[in-house]
């Protein structure tokens, strides 16, 4: 059982970094992954005897990171790892405690970089075969063709409104996009008439109100559009893609249709090409194709 932050000064530095972290704006999703990271960081700590800022050293950093390592994947460790150095990093500017801060001479956990698996097309196209011509059905088809085509993070779908999307352009505009920031995506022709279609059952909408509902009537959650999805892969008789996997197919489907890559990067939301490289699992044939394309000795022969 975690003890209340407020018995320890350690703790109750914890309770004013959440505060600080509210104060500046963070998603509530951040703000859980903060407090979740170090509440278990927290009991790690007072295992160990651990109740005040001093007390924390590199030696004692590492011995957490390799306890972790045991029953954590190496994300899950990464996580961990930032959430804490987040922490101390505030606190030992907020408590005008000497450098360097412990977690500076701590090296962070190493993650694989592995290739990630987008949704394939064609697993696309047989869970919207399954879309029957009702309301729901009509949803789902413009879920699966919206998630493909604009590329959002399912979080930011599902708070898109009415009101994001523009008719005659197709721009969508992201309200809630990683790190609080605002972007435009944009919906082509086709999956304008898949939206439009779904609309139709829904007489009397006003710009504010949810683009996607459940079928109680409340804005589809994250959860509820996992079900969608999880339910119409079992009835095409596919695998359940991941969520994250319809980003993954955006972003390398524009790649093939030569998409400028940093006009991607921009309707992805991402900061850097690093980030976005990622994302762009290249098959063996997409290589080949490339290569028999360039061809520089071909052209000397």
């Amino acid at each position: 059982m975690i003890r209340s932050f407020s018995e320890t000064r350690l703790g109750r530095e914890i309770e004013a970094f959440f505060i600080d972290r509210r104060a500046r704006g963070l998603s509530p999703r951040t703000l859980r992954y903060y407090r979740q990271q170090c509440r278990y960081w927290y009991a790690w700590c007072l295992d160990h005897e651990i109740t005040e800022l001093p007390e924390i050293t590199p030696r004692g950093l590492r011995t957490w990171l390799v306890t972790l390592a045991d029953n954590h994947s190496a994300g899950g460790v990464h996580a961990a790892y930032r959430a804490v150095r987040a922490f101390l990093h505030w606190a030992w500017i907020e408590n005008a405690l000497p450098d360097p801060c412990p977690i500076d001479r701590v090296a962070a956990p190493r993650v694989p970089r592995r290739l990630l698996d987008p949704v394939p097309l064609p697993d696309i196209a047989a869970m919207i075969k399954t879309c029957q011509r009702t309301e729901y059905g009509d949803r789902d088809r413009a879920i699966l063709g919206s998630l493909l085509e604009t590329g959002c993070r399912a979080s930011e779908f599902v708070a898109l409104s009415i009101g994001d999307i523009n008719d005659d352009t197709g721009a969508v505009r992201v309200r809630n996009g990683k790190g609080s920031k605002e972007r435009i995506t944009v919906m082509g022709d086709g999956c304008l008439a898949l939206l439009a279609r779904y609309l139709r059952h829904r007489a009397g909408t006003q710009p504010r109100d949810p683009l996607w509902l459940s079928q109680r009537g409340a804005r589809l959650t994250y959860e509820g559009l996992r079900s969608i999805i999880r339910r119409r892969a079992a009835r095409a008789m596919v695998p359940e893609p991941q969520l994250h996997a319809f980003r993954r197919a955006f972003a390398l489907e524009s790649l093939r249709r030569h998409m400028d890559p940093y006009t991607l990067m921009r309707l992805m939301g991402h900061e850097d090409m690093d980030t976005l490289r990622r994302y762009l699992k290249q098959t063996e044939s997409d290589l080949i194709l490339e290569r028999d394309r360039l061809g520089l000795v071909d052209d000397l022969l």
